[in-house]
């Protein structure tokens, strides 16, 4: 019963701060998702996001950006979305600079900050990551970190990740690893995601 009560906690935290209990709308076709790719000339790169909250400092959702032949974000149970996003699954394509800024901003507000966590991988391990959250699918509400923990769980420099449904325990995982890159993202915006969001596609995506 214990068991029960704590997953159900987690799972209610997880909603409030950026886990949505369906999709927003239906899948954008494979045509559309071809049209949408788009190549980040940085390094192969995977990186976690964990939402915390600045009030109790409990994780609240998880997301991977992930950089190799196209770089997508992998939000699992998301709640950031626009009519004009292209998703399939829960993987958002055409990560230009300033759709990765969006999103990070959409989730860093006054109630919440982001660790951002990037760890350099070579280009097969991020295919490797890209292709298990293309093939993930749509993920269930309170599900996000388990979904972030098994698209990272036994890949080559990975295989220390133990899936998990808390946030702050996968980041302190990911925080472990060699190579990893943390910073802290805070902003004072109204807790609704969705100002930033419409904001960012009024003034015309680039």
């Amino acid at each position: 019963m214990a068991f029960r009560r704590l997953i159900a906690a987690v799972m209610a935290a997880s909603f409030v701060a950026g886990c949505a209990t369906t999709k927003s709308g239906p899948d954008a076709p494979p045509e559309a998702v071809a049209r949408a790719a788009y190549m980040h000339d940085g390094p192969p790169a995977i990186t976690l996001f964990t939402m915390v909250s600045n009030r109790s400092g409990g994780g609240a959702h998880s997301s991977l950006m992930i950089n190799g032949s196209q770089r997508v974000v992998f939000d699992p149970a998301g709640s950031v979305s626009h009519p004009q996003m292209i998703e399939r699954g829960d993987v958002i394509y055409g990560i230009s600079p300033r759709l990765a800024e969006l999103y990070e901003k959409a989730h860093a507000r006054e109630t919440y900050h982001v660790v951002v966590q990037r760890k350099e991988v070579p280009p097969e391990v991020a295919e490797a990551a890209l292709e298990r959250a293309m093939n993930y699918g749509t993920v269930a509400q309170g599900l996000c970190t388990q979904a972030a923990g098994n698209v990272l769980a036994g890949l080559p420099g990975f295989e220390s990740i133990r899936p998990t449904f808390f946030p702050n325990g996968l980041s302190k995982q990911f925080g472990a690893l060699p190579g990893v890159t943390t910073r802290k993202r805070f902003e004072n915006d109204s807790d609704d995601k969705s100002i930033a969001v419409n904001a960012y596609f009024e003034d015309g995506e680039s």
